[in-house]
């Protein structure tokens, strides 16, 4: 094993599992005439590289397999929210479980990952630095700043410009 490759076996699985990938082919579905941001692996993937800088930066204890599972799977349920108006979030960590416990995670784990994803959305009462770096890197990974369906995003109302953090 090459260094740097140690500690995201867990990662690998979630990404070959299927019912995770069950999900983002819903979310894909649900999105095809989206024109504001979607909710598939690239935006997964780069939550999770602006959580792990957001970490870093801030000197945060907390795991990069942690941070890279939470990220891929906090929006699994966006889907479902398109469908009936449940809040992703709180969907998104119920269906997280399972997969999470496929992928050999911990009780202990399992529930930190949870909460994070289930708080993702709000960023309130945030009690873990799992919590606060998935709440950052799901709000700052975006590409504001290069949107051309910005005028319809509810994020930039009024003289609120986007800004680029990462």
């Amino acid at each position: 094993m090459r260094e740097g490759e140690k500690g995201m076996k867990r990662v690998d699985k979630i990404l070959g599992n299927l019912q995770y990938q069950i999900y983002l082919q819903r979310n894909m579905e649900a999105e095809t005439d989206r024109v504001l941001c979607r909710h598939n692996l690239q935006h997964c993937l780069d939550v999770a590289r602006v959580g792990y800088i957001v970490a870093l930066e801030n000197n945060l204890e907390v795991e990069k397999e942690l941070i890279y599972a939470t990220a891929l799977l906090h929006d699994i349920g966006r889907w479902r929210q398109y469908a009936d108006g449940t809040d992703h979030a709180v969907t998104g960590g119920e269906l997280a479980k399972g997969i999470l416990m496929d992928c050999d995670f911990s009780e202990f784990e399992i529930e930190l990952i949870v909460q994070a994803i289930i708080k993702h959305r709000k960023g309130t009462d945030l009690e873990t630095a799992l919590e606060q770096v998935i709440f950052e890197g799901d709000k700052k990974s975006r590409l504001c700043i290069d949107c051309g369906a910005i005028q319809g995003c509810k994020r930039f109302t009024g003289n609120n410009k986007p800004l680029l953090h990462y």
